[in-house]
């Protein structure tokens, strides 16, 4: 595997640089710097932008609206993306449900949905967990039953993450309760303006309002709707976590994550008085947090490497996942041992006209609510238990 760029991509990387320099919004940038709450036109601003370039969605094959990139175009943007700290493109659209129709969807699927999928005009959620059946998602009771032309839905969802802002859903629905568990499932994208659904807010430890529980209740969804096969929407299940395992990895905004650790442990001290990045103990666990992203980092190559070379990801992206969620809760652990008492009175905001402040350095406001928020990053895509099982049968052969 060479590593090393071509002339080619090296003009790439520049221009790539260059646009997001000059096009990234201001006011954007300065809500993300104050930790302030995103609204949904927050999100949209930049994937317009993007939209507009072509750029949006790196991994789409350019017969369906992507750039036609190559593997290593797209591990340079998604570097220069965390280098210049832009905001996500949320990935339930772009990464997740868009593929699955490319690549499972009918012709009148693909036309209806991909290219508003690409603009922002339809904002994506995913339906996947419920209460009971997280990690064992072959669990889920969350009944479909075909009346004609539509579905008949009923059940509940948890954990959907910004539901509150979303128009469509995919969902995974039981359509045939005496099969297997596995075999019994189908796709569902679902209007989320349809009679019978509730959304119901969900308030994390940051005091975020990010997830949802949905409810749904005698909603009438068409079977136009459904991807793929009734009752092999496993199929689709697959496909689309063994793609969101591979993008939770995470490893250019890990990167971005060490860099910020290291200023904050140049200004912050030990109790001699040094700068903790001088301090041998907490040096030596920024190195090996190094080491592993490193070593992350060519696993991740490999496996672009292996896209580029026409195979889709397999067990390596339980290994990434694994990996990369355990290092993103690392570098959020020794931000908060290194901004110390300062991430304990963490506070969202204080009542308006107030002439008090956060305590501590800006660098702790947001250390506390974001070492919580990172918790699920093990869970969701598939407990990082359950990647072990995986790595184990797919990979060791146990």
């Amino acid at each position: 595997m060479d590593l090393a760029f071509s002339p080619a991509e090296r003009a790439f990387q520049e221009e790539v640089r260059a646009f997001i320099a000059e096009n990234y919004p201001a006011e954007l940038r300065g809500k993300q710097e104050e930790g302030e709450e995103l609204a949904k036109e927050d999100y949209l601003k930049w994937h317009r932008i993007l939209h507009a370039k072509g750029w949006v969605a790196p991994a789409w094959p350019k017969e369906y609206g992507g750039p036609g990139w190559t593997a290593t175009q797209r591990y340079i943007f998604s570097e220069e993306l965390a280098r210049a700290d832009t905001l996500p493109i949320l990935p339930f659209g772009i990464n997740m449900v868009g593929p699955v129709i490319y690549t499972f969807g009918t012709a009148e699927q693909k036309a209806r949905f991909l290219p508003r999928i690409l603009s922002g005009e339809d904002w994506w959620c995913q339906g996947y967990s419920e209460p009971g059946a997280g990690s064992d998602l072959a669990s889920l009771r969350t009944r479909a039953e075909r009346v004609g032309d539509h579905y008949i839905v009923n059940g509940q969802k948890t954990w959907t993450t910004l539901a509150q802002h979303a128009d469509w859903g995919f969902f995974l629905v039981r359509t045939d309760p005496a099969a297997k568990p596995q075999e019994g499932i189908s796709f569902l994208l679902i209007d989320m303006k349809s009679p019978g659904i509730t959304v119901r807010p969900i308030i994390t430890l940051g005091g975020e309002h990010e997830v949802n529980e949905v409810w749904l209740e005698n909603v009438k969804v068409p079977v136009e709707n459904r991807v793929f096969e009734e009752n092999r929407g496993w199929t689709c299940a697959k496909f689309l976590l063994a793609h969101e395992r591979t993008g939770i990895a995470g490893v250019a905004r890990s990167k971005r994550g060490i860099e910020r650790l290291k200023s904050i442990a140049r200004i912050e001290t030990d109790d001699d008085g040094r700068p903790l990045l001088h301090n041998p103990f907490f040096r030596r666990k920024v190195a090996d947090l190094e080491c592993d992203l490193t070593a992350l980092e060519f696993t991740e190559l490999r496996t672009l490497a292996g896209e580029a070379a026409g195979r889709g990801p397999g067990p390596e992206s339980s290994l990434l996942k694994v990996k990369g969620t355990e290092i993103q809760q690392r570098i959020t652990e020794l931000v908060l041992e290194a901004v110390g008492h300062y991430a304990a009175p963490y506070f969202r905001a204080f009542p308006e006209g107030s002439n008090e402040y956060p305590i501590g350095p800006a660098h702790a406001h947001r250390a506390a609510p974001t070492y919580f928020n990172m918790r699920k990053t093990s869970i969701y895509g598939g407990s990082n238990e359950i990647q072990r099982n995986i790595i184990a049968k797919m990979v060791l052969g146990l």
